[in-house]
């Protein structure tokens, strides 16, 4: 129970993790929250830093959602121990402690957190995800279908378990993207790499 909670937690440090903020530091010597959107996260990134350091960010923001869920599997059994974890994980990039409680909009941390627990359903999701920013042209669009399908899909492919995780991710991400959200319903949402959802 105590190394439970203290992966927990760790998970949560994992999660604010900025590598958004510390690549384009780094490697272009730029502060993203300044510039672009001001978001951390992989989309501002390829906007500002070029679309080679945008994936690289990308990975890293679903590697800190990935990781620490994959751990979780070797400490438990307990879907409610991955169901945590990965919330740290997410709530730390929504509010990383490195950045005064301010972050990104955690849709690839989320996706890291769903590979490991729900692979096939998150690989549906996102098939229609891309569909939809293929046919739109909007990037948040695209992530909040796939935050709203998912939990149909884990209903309907009987993953019951995780079904608690996918309405508290729908919640965050819709939270996280209501700027974007108002943006789709006046019609101001920008296309394609000048979204703002990663």
């Amino acid at each position: 129970m105590i190394i439970d909670l203290i992966w927990i937690i760790t998970s949560y440090v994992i999660g604010s993790i900025p590598f958004g903020v510390l690549f384009a530091n780094i490697f272009c010597g730029i502060d993203p929250r300044t510039l672009g959107s001001g978001n951390v996260g992989a989309t501002n990134i390829t906007r500002i830093c070029g679309r080679k350091l945008g994936f690289i960010t990308l990975f890293f923001d679903v590697l800190k959602g990935f990781f620490p869920v994959v751990i979780a599997t070797y400490l438990s059994e307990s879907p409610f121990m991955y169901t945590m974890t990965g919330l740290a994980a997410i709530i730390g990039h929504l509010y990383s402690c490195f950045l005064h409680f301010k972050g990104g909009k955690a849709v690839a941390t989320s996706i890291g957190v769903l590979i490991p627990i729900a692979f096939w359903q998150l690989l549906f999701a996102a098939i229609l995800c891309t569909f939809f920013i293929w046919r739109s042209g909007f990037v948040s669009l695209g992530s909040l279908v796939l935050v709203t399908s998912l939990p149909i899909i884990l209903f309907i492919t009987g993953k019951f378990a995780y079904i608690p995780l996918s309405l508290i991710i729908m919640a965050l991400i819709f939270w996280s993207h209501k700027q974007n959200i108002q943006r789709l319903i006046k019609g101001e949402e920008k296309v394609w790499k000048h979204s703002e959802s990663i």
